[in-house]
């Protein structure tokens, strides 16, 4: 039987929430101010957002950022998918490889960042949309590998056995039995790409280059030039926009059975 939280476990835990999201509220709650500031709060007003759905310039950005992260999860996913079932059908180095795999999560952004400036630079790849791309196709792989193979291990392998006695072939074997079996594990690793190329940022910083930029760097670009209502109305949009995504991978977490949690880096 699980015990009860205790009051002191039960403080502390609203302590850190509050913490946490105390200034993003505060920053939501200015975006509808009046006043211009983050000093005083005046009156209600949509013009920030107005402002800011009139501005060309932005839209594009917007737009820009939505394409990336659409791409870089959709090929992520892809390339994860087939990764986690080579890795799971490995006898040896296994674990070796989800090791690789997991450094590739937990390393700094700005390593991960600079690593990728320096390649491009070799190649001869120009920073923009494809260096961008590139970058967050990278590193949203392993973030799908993780999402995919637990549903790969639940899977009971007499199914493919079965299939192979009934005579279906590899493909059909994939596309009717070990498809539809992981694909609770390739949408919530699909969404937490979108997720993850929506909110980086280091990363971005290192291989975007002039011409070409997403909400993450805009925003950064923005708040060096001094506090501006914009940045609020802009962000608030992003944060219920990721809000959304993770609400939907956690209805399609809880439905597969995978842990909510994620593997923050």
């Amino acid at each position: 039987m699980q015990g009860k939280a205790s009051p002191a476990a039960k403080i502390f835990l609203m302590t850190i929430i509050f913490i946490l999201y105390a200034p993003i509220f505060y920053l939501v709650f200015y975006s509808f101010n009046s006043g211009g500031s983050m000093s005083g709060f005046e009156g209600f007003t949509l013009d920030w957002y107005r402002e800011l759905l009139g501005d060309t310039r932005l839209l594009i950005i917007v737009l820009n950022t939505l394409v990336i992260a659409l791409l870089s999860a959709l090929f992520a996913t892809m390339i994860g998918t087939f990764g986690a079932i080579g890795i799971h059908a490995l006898k040896r180095s296994k674990n070796s490889i989800l090791g690789l795999n997991s450094v590739l999560i937990v390393s700094p952004d700005v390593i991960i960042g600079a690593s990728f400036l320096i390649l491009f630079t070799i190649a001869g790849i120009r920073l923009g949309f494809y260096s961008v791309l590139l970058s967050h196709i990278a590193f949203s792989i392993p973030i799908v590998v993780l999402m995919v193979l637990p549903k790969l291990a639940e899977m009971n392998p007499s199914l493919i056995d079965a299939a192979k006695d009934l005579g279906a072939s590899r493909w059909h074997v994939f596309t009717k039995v070990i498809f539809p079996y992981i694909t609770p594990g390739i949408f919530a690793g699909f969404f937490m790409a979108l997720t993850y190329s929506l909110d980086d940022f280091a990363v971005t910083f290192f291989v975007t280059g002039n011409g070409f930029s997403t909400l993450s760097v805009e925003i950064y670009s923005m708040a060096r030039q001094g506090i501006s209502l914009h940045i609020n109305a802009l962000s608030t949009i992003l944060f219920l926009f990721t809000i959304l995504l993770v609400g939907i991978y956690y209805v399609i977490s809880q439905r597969s059975g995978l842990k909510l949690g994620g593997f923050r880096r």
